[in-house]
């Protein structure tokens, strides 16, 4: 449930519309730390990181929901890595943000880390949950794999659109993200072998920072957010507070 200072509304990429959700549109950055952005996974929301919000205040979270997932619309076309770019710096603008922390979730990983290439000064620093600095494509075979054996039976198929999941597979290309950040970085990967997080990406961030943090969730495998949730977001906020 959302706090009293707490806002949930819609900025404009082009004619789409992509929904966040704003913890403290009015906070004061000065005592209460630098606002973080975060860009959830390929099927996750903007309402499935509330409870992060709600256990990082008094600090301003920033919630968004990529085309196609949640509240934010659903276009014909457009799906591709720069496209959902264009999402988080369409939420950017809508709230006057001009330096802040950026956090990627699963393929949320590539919006964040292609973000924070383009535009290093803006981003106080990054973290990266469990997928390597890479915007992957899908093979034709996906999408029907991805919606029957995954969403549907596991009730997702509510958060994502299929028209979505096919847009992503038909748009997406195959772009490596390696470069310099000279931010401060935190990589967080599960332990388990389900990890989309191999040593070898793990050494791909070392290369493209020098400022890396590395937490492993040996509860977890890709799913960092599940078992291991609880420590995750401790680690979010000691290392947010450690960056300022």
């Amino acid at each position: 449930m959302l706090g009293e200072r707490q806002y949930s509304g819609w900025a404009r990429n082009g004619d789409v519309r992509i929904h966040y959700y704003d913890s403290s549109p009015s906070g004061n950055q000065e005592t209460d730390g630098m606002p973080l952005v975060l860009c959830p996974g390929l099927s996750e929301t903007a309402e499935e990181y509330l409870d992060l919000l709600q256990a990082l205040l008094p600090r301003r979270t920033i919630l968004l929901s990529f085309r196609g997932r949640g509240g934010s619309d659903t276009p014909m076309h457009g799906y591709d890595l720069d496209d959902h770019i264009g999402d988080l710096e369409a939420i950017i603008a809508e709230t006057g943000l001009s330096t802040f922390h950026l956090m990627g979730n699963s393929r949320g990983v590539a919006y964040a880390v292609g973000y924070a290439l383009r535009q290093p000064a803006k981003v106080r620093s990054l973290i990266v949950g469990d997928y390597p600095p890479e915007h992957r494509s899908m093979s034709e075979t996906w999408p029907r794999s991805y919606i029957f054996d995954y969403l549907i039976p596991s009730g997702r198929n509510r958060l994502i659109r299929e028209q979505a999941v096919y847009g992503i597979q038909r748009d997406s290309t195959q772009v490596k993200l390696d470069g310099n950040l000279a931010m401060p970085l935190m990589v967080a990967r599960g332990g388990l072998s389900d990890s989309m997080l191999s040593e070898a990406d793990v050494g791909r961030y070392r290369a493209m920072s020098k400022l890396l943090v590395e937490r492993v969730y040996e509860h977890s495998g890709h799913a960092i957010t599940g078992s291991d949730r609880s420590a995750l977001y401790e680690d979010i906020a000691a290392f947010l507070r450690s960056c300022e």
